[in-house]
């Protein structure tokens, strides 16, 4: 009987099944300032899926900004793959997230729905990788270092600087030819829900975009 027992208790302490505990995101942040994250918080980035299963989260953007320079700096980023939203107005929008094995990362798409027509798809890869230890890809070799801090109840990411592919070299762009300071907010709202908050800012041009969004956990 002692050994049925103590089967059973190792049992329940096992993660549920499609989910192992990911320290990645955990390791950007120092322990005191993870450890001061909301539970909700910290149990989102902390899960890692097996392969072919994918996390969603289904909700809706409130508020979006955008100035004309911020529209033709999305409208150009179609030609590395559409990496910055289009739709700028307040509508449903639904986040998944789904292990890449072959990146050592994950990819998340966002979809936001328009008006009228397709619903806009935004592809991202982020990786475990380089000095600040996550990069996020968005297509055609481009993407930006990022930095991670825990703090006031939330997780930012903040762009550190950007990169280029460029026959098989990669380059960091010069301050001059970067899009801008991007920052990105997930804070906990309780009840299962979370915002969002999406901020690109340009020392010349001002804010380009910004987007506030609340999610729910799936």
């Amino acid at each position: 009987m002692g050994a049925v027992f103590a089967i059973e208790d190792r049992e329940t302490a096992l993660p549920p099944a499609g989910e192992l505990a990911d320290l990645r995101f955990r390791a950007l942040v120092p322990a005191g300032d993870w450890a001061a994250l909301p539970p909700a918080v910290r149990r989102r980035f902390s899960k890692r899926l097996g392969a072919g299963a994918t996390v969603a989260y289904r909700g809706e953007v409130r508020a979006v900004e955008s100035n004309l320079a911020g529209r033709c700096l999305a409208q150009a980023a179609r030609l590395i793959g559409g990496p910055l939203p289009l739709v700028f107005r307040p509508g449903a929008s639904v986040v998944t997230v789904t292990e890449d094995a072959v990146g050592q990362g994950q990819v998340w798409t966002r979809l936001y729905v328009r008006p009228t027509g397709f619903p806009q798809v935004v592809h991202s890869a982020k990786r475990f990788a380089g000095p600040t230890g996550l990069e996020e890809h968005v297509g055609a070799g481009v993407g930006m270092a990022l930095t991670v801090m825990a703090g006031d109840g939330a997780l930012t990411f903040r762009s550190a600087f950007y990169f280029a592919t460029v026959l098989g070299f990669r380059l960091r762009l010069p301050r001059w030819a970067e899009p801008g300071a991007l920052v990105i907010t997930h804070r906990d709202l309780g009840e299962g829900r979370f915002a969002f908050t999406l901020a690109l800012d340009h020392p010349l041009f001002g804010r380009l975009l910004g987007q506030d969004a609340i999610f729910r956990d799936e």
